[in-house]
């Protein structure tokens, strides 16, 4: 009964450990329905849904693209939101810290029109 319990809790302890390494945005243009790159991979269009297990300060490139509409580069930096769950984790396993941070819940960039020469 006791072999039982522990592997409970270690089972428990793994899992919330792995759950709390993931870190999850959505990420919307205006208008919506932009075509996503990541590190110049196609991804999807927006809103997407973005998730990874990247550890803090990591970057992510992105890259938004819509007819009639100049590209937009940006980036997602691991580091905008303290995570709390991995934060305490880190008080029993060093290597949680790694995941301190995460992604605000949503980012939304403005995509601008190409603009077109004045007729003369």
């Amino acid at each position: 009964m006791k072999d039982k319990m522990k592997q409970s809790i270690v089972l428990c302890t793994i899992s919330s450990l792995i759950v709390g390494c993931t870190s999850t945005t959505v990420i919307h243009s205006r208008p919506e329905g932009a075509r996503l790159y990541e590190d110049n991979v196609y991804v999807g269009t927006t809103p997407y849904t973005h998730k990874d297990t990247k550890i803090v300060g990591t970057k992510t490139p992105l890259r938004l693209t819509m007819e009639g509409y100049e590209p937009f580069e940006t980036h997602l930096s691991r580091d905008e939101k303290p995570d709390v769950g991995a934060i305490a984790g880190g008080f029993f396993f060093l290597f949680p810290f790694l995941w301190t941070e995460g992604y605000q819940p949503e980012h939304t960039y403005d995509l601008t029109p190409i603009s077109t020469p004045a007729a003369k």
